[in-house]
């Protein structure tokens, strides 16, 4: 055992709203401006700089990529001054840079942080996602059911009709056959253009209206709204998915054995977490940033799970 300080989650959680509101803030230059990697690039360093303040022993489990592919905040970047427990770190600097490009709503900034070992270390490949929000049983819905059985289910389980069932899912030609499967129980559908942690993050809200979210999206997404849900409750389901060897190959180099386990979402986030969101483009779970002359304004989410604690921090800032 090392004699490592321990993760008071507490200490750090206002430490950790402040990253995702300054990355948030440096990408607000960008939104509208329809170009995607400077308004990514202005919140990495962003992100990047308010990390490397904590006093933390960080690394960066989920991240924008691989080493050679990524600039900043890459997979297995260590962060912080070194001094403090270790922890595992999940990021998206900018979840949607093409709604931010596009001036879409939400976009967000989005980090997790656990105790280190805590979080499923995911290779950057697909993952089939599945997640309803709080107040079921256990597997009343799963990954082996076929989407009408699910929304049947679920639709059981809230004393409604499936027409009564709304499920969100990424508007991609992949899910045309799901869609209408979907469709065909009378339950309705949000597509989303971009944004899937946002999307999961949609069901445990329910001023979204959203119910359940299904369908396929990047792997390590999956892995940052299993930590949103499990501070939000909520049940979630993965399981990755491979298009070629080099896909495998990738989920080998990050420790993965079992190619088919489907993982549950304290599976993916193994011990307790924050997690922090800021709104970049207003959206249905936080508005987006507003300026003024002399002032910039965000509102930031933020949880920690070991308490269930949900915190909507407005911050106004003189510029």
């Amino acid at each position: 055992m090392t004699n490592s300080p321990e993760f008071h989650d507490r200490m750090l959680s206002l430490g950790l709203a402040r990253v995702a509101e300054q990355a948030a803030i440096a990408s607000a230059d960008w939104i509208g401006r329809g170009d995607e990697k400077a308004a990514d690039q202005a919140a990495v360093n962003a992100m990047r700089e308010q990390l490397n303040q904590l006093d933390i022993a960080g690394t960066v489990v989920i991240g924008e990529g691989e080493r050679d592919e990524a600039p900043m905040l890459y997979i297995g970047e260590e962060v912080g001054t070194g001094n403090g427990p270790g922890v595992d770190i999940a990021l998206d600097p900018l979840e949607g840079t093409t709604l931010t490009a596009k001036d879409m709503p939400n976009a967000l900034t989005v980090i997790a942080m656990g105790p280190r070992g805590s979080m499923l270390h995911a290779p950057d490949v697909y993952m089939e996602k599945l997640a309803i929000g709080p107040g079921y049983p256990k597997e009343i819905v799963t990954m082996d059911m076929p989407p009408a059985t699910r929304i049947s289910a679920l639709a059981t389980a809230k004393g409604c009709m499936p027409k009564d069932i709304t499920v969100c899912v990424l508007e991609r030609p992949r899910h045309d056959d799901m869609v209408a499967e979907i469709r065909a129980t009378g339950a309705s559908i949000r597509l989303i253009t971009d944004g899937d942690v946002a999307g999961v993050m949609h069901c445990a809200d329910p001023a979204t209206g959203i119910d359940m979210y299904m369908g396929s999206g990047g792997a390590p997404e999956g892995v940052l709204a299993a930590a949103a849900l499990k501070c939000m409750g909520g049940q979630m389901w993965g399981q990755l998915t491979f298009r070629n060897d080099d896909e495998k190959g990738r989920a080998a180099k990050a420790g993965i054995t079992d190619l088919d386990k489907v993982y549950s979402r304290d599976e993916m986030c193994t011990q307790d977490v924050i997690f922090a969101a800021t709104g970049v483009t207003g959206g249905t779970l936080l508005p987006g940033i507003k300026r003024e002359p002399g002032w910039v304004e965000t509102e930031t989410l933020l949880m920690r799970s070991k308490t269930g604690s949900v915190r909507r921090m407005h911050y106004r800032n003189p510029t």
